[in-house]
């Protein structure tokens, strides 16, 4: 089966603040679910992550993906191609350029579309990488979103 569903959601409270991914992979034979919490990031980092984390999970490259997820953010930088100018500049001025540098280098792996998804609108599949994402936020001893946070501290000195 070379044909696979991703659907992704990214969590944070506060934002920035405790955040969390949550991932649902599909395809005719097998279900994969996995998220991930972080102790202090952002909302669109963690929907960013998701995606990330989805195409990872993927074990040989060419894989015709559908992603679904219900990011603006992601789904619009992508598709309308902004992200590929991003990345010609440099990612100058951007934020995230340490995850969207990581998403071109898995995303030229395979065959990836995005359809953005109304959130909290009963997408079942949705609505379970949203439970997977808060609840992986809530979790105890979370790990650091390392680039963040230097990045955070780095512009502390400056204010």
């Amino acid at each position: 089966m070379n044909e696979v569903i991703i659907y992704t959601d990214g969590a944070a409270t506060g934002n920035p603040g405790p955040g969390g991914y949550g991932v649902v992979l599909l395809n005719k034979l097998h279900r994969k679910e996995l998220s991930a919490g972080f102790r202090l990031t952002t909302n669109n980092r963690m929907e960013l992550l998701a995606v990330i984390i989805g195409l990872e999970a993927l074990k040989r490259p060419g894989i015709q993906v559908t992603v679904y997820s219900d990011s603006k953010y992601v789904v619009d930088s992508v598709e309308k191609g902004w992200v590929f100018g991003w990345e010609k500049k440099g990612f100058a001025k951007k934020k995230n350029p340490d995850l969207w540098k990581r998403f071109l280098q898995v995303y030229r792996q395979h065959k990836v579309k995005f359809t953005w998804v109304k959130g909290h609108a009963n997408n079942v599949e949705n609505e379970r990488c949203d439970q997977l994402a808060v609840i992986a936020s809530m979790g105890k001893n979370l790990a650091p979103d390392v680039y963040y946070e230097n990045m955070k501290s780095s512009q502390d000195l400056f204010e």
